[in-house]
């Protein structure tokens, strides 16, 4: 592991992101029919707690709007760094105040499972938003969107397009940004994924009417450079679980 974090490192630095948040986006899909209380009770007794203590601020927890099934809970960590990933990785082996903080979890039998699986993937917050931005007091909806390229470039001229004017016409708008990701490991590579927020629905609605209007989208979203750049987009909404910190 230390060996691909810091191959992976390096890998980064190469193109510039080594100054840019590191993202985790979990993704903990739950037993058909068992209570998500033991996961919930493990990420806001022990691992956000122990998070916080090194330094690791606004953790995200999620669960999707609606009825959705299977039911999923999503977590979304902000590292200062890459390296700042694997230290905390190595920190939590040896925190004595977690691993006492993670013992009823740890020990809940096989029939008590706290998930099924779950899935981690991995971002580089892009250079037009290097850090995590908290979430604004009262929004309630959080859009998650996933915009796969049909390859590299496509995804790296998305990300310039939002980098280079797109991100300005979202504030502009109304669609206040979270986080900005370039998927560096997981699944739907290649890949950027962002999240946004509102205070309800028909906030988002309207708000996205707006930018879908502006004439600066209409003009850059018209630019051969940035055609065919996102080939297929995945929408999810989400809403905080009680003790998110988003």
């Amino acid at each position: 592991m230390k060996k691909f974090i810091c191959i992976l490192f390096c890998f980064l630095g190469s193109f510039g992101f080594s100054q840019n948040s590191f993202f985790e986006l979990r993704t903990y899909t739950l037993e058909f029919g068992k209570s998500a209380a033991p996961l919930n009770n493990y990420l806001s007794e022990a691992l956000i707690p122990a998070l916080n203590a090194f330094g690791i601020e606004h953790v995200g927890v999620f669960d999707e709007m609606g009825d959705a099934m299977p039911k999923k809970i999503y977590v979304l960590i902000s590292y200062p760094s890459i390296e700042g990933y694997a230290m905390v990785l190595e920190n939590l082996k040896n925190n004595k105040t977690y691993l006492q903080n993670r013992l009823a979890y740890d020990d809940l039998s096989v029939d008590q499972p706290p998930y099924a699986r779950y899935s981690t993937s991995f971002f580089t917050a892009i250079d037009g938003l290097p850090k995590l931005v908290p979430s604004q007091e009262g929004d309630e909806v959080f859009e998650l969107r996933i915009y796969e390229g049909y390859n590299e470039n496509a995804v790296h001229r998305k990300i310039d397009m939002f980098n280079s004017g797109e991100l300005d016409i979202f504030k502009a708008t109304g669609l206040h940004s979270i986080f900005f990701g370039a998927q560096v490991a997981g699944p739907n590579m290649p890949s950027l994924t962002y999240m946004i927020s509102f205070a309800s629905m028909e906030e988002r609605d309207a708000n996205w009417k707006k930018f879908i209007a502006h004439p600066e989208w209409k003009r850059m979203s018209s630019m051969k450079k940035y055609a065919n750049s996102v080939s297929n987009i995945h929408r999810i909404f989400l809403k905080p679980l009680s003790y998110s910190q988003l």
